[in-house]
């Protein structure tokens, strides 16, 4: 009910689709982002159990939205498979691929952006370039971790099935409030203002985001053998992030508990949007 009438709203066209769902989710981004005008000083607690939360969205929505779809729809009679030496990637093969491709992407990203985690928790850095250099990592660090949940969201509308589109776009959505909220409170422990930073985390979001989300719909629109490559991509990728950056950082103030509450939490309810949206 809810594909139709969004389709009703914006059309067929899955671009136009993605690019409607890219703005809702850098707005989401944004609202997190301007929570910490009214919330100054969220607890280590409070802020690991909001982002265990968005860990546990992006678990669910990697096998769920992402993995599993694509491998059935690469193992579709009718996929146009890629050959290689004569043999068809089918099945299970093209979302293997794009999924190490997604962590072979951000583990070099995320060796590109040295220090981010010691600008995150305020320790480690010299005051007299602490403004300078938290700027300047807060917004590639920030930007690498949205690539593939804008991507995702758009290789869901990208691959034809709304409903699917839609669970992404609601789930990432959802999850970003965490986020952004989270580097506003980093911006405030780098030394920035949050008031100033709030609004510039909301701005990059959505000047990110965006034009990933039609990237990803237009590559998976344009060239259908991409789909299930694309979605392992973005699989990976989110993957990636969750074990690599949010868990060890929810995991290390002791915390464990309540981060780890807040990923059940966030598992659930992308598993009940996916379900929901896809009936």
């Amino acid at each position: 009910m809810l594909a139709e009438q969004f389709v009703d709203l914006v059309g067929p066209n899955p671009v136009v689709q993605a690019l409607v769902a890219g703005v809702v989710i850098a707005l989401f981004n944004t609202a997190g982002a301007l929570v910490v005008l009214v919330w100054r000083d969220p607890s280590e607690r409070g802020l690991d159990t909001a982002l265990g939360f968005a860990a546990g969205v992006m678990l669910s929505a990697s096998f769920t939205s992402l993995l599993l779809p694509g491998i059935d729809i690469a193992s579709e009679a009718d996929y146009p498979a890629v050959g290689l030496g004569g043999v068809e990637l089918v099945g299970i093969v093209p979302v293997l691929v794009g999924f190490a491709l997604g962590v072979a992407v951000l583990d070099r990203a995320d060796d590109w952006v040295p220090g981010v985690q010691a600008v995150v928790t305020g320790r480690g850095v010299d005051a007299a370039d602490a403004r300078f250099s938290a700027l300047v990592l807060f917004i590639v660090a920030i930007t690498l971790h949205n690539m593939p949940e804008g991507l995702a969201v758009g290789v869901g509308f990208g691959s034809g099935d709304v409903g699917r589109g839609l669970a992404l776009m609601l789930a990432i959505g959802v999850q970003n409030v965490p986020e952004g909220l989270a580097v506003s409170v980093a911006a405030v422990n780098a030394g920035l203002g949050s008031r100033f930073y709030a609004g510039v985390a909301g701005i990059r979001a959505g000047l990110v985001e965006i034009p990933l989300t039609v990237f990803g719909a237009a590559v998976v629109a344009v060239a259908a053998p991409a789909v299930p490559y694309a979605m392992g991509f973005a699989a990976g990728g989110m993957l990636f992030v969750i074990f690599h950056e949010i868990v060890p950082q929810t995991h290390a103030r002791g915390n464990e508990h309540e981060a780890t509450v807040g990923l059940m939490v966030g598992l659930v309810v992308m598993l009940a949007l996916d379900v929901l949206l896809a009936a």
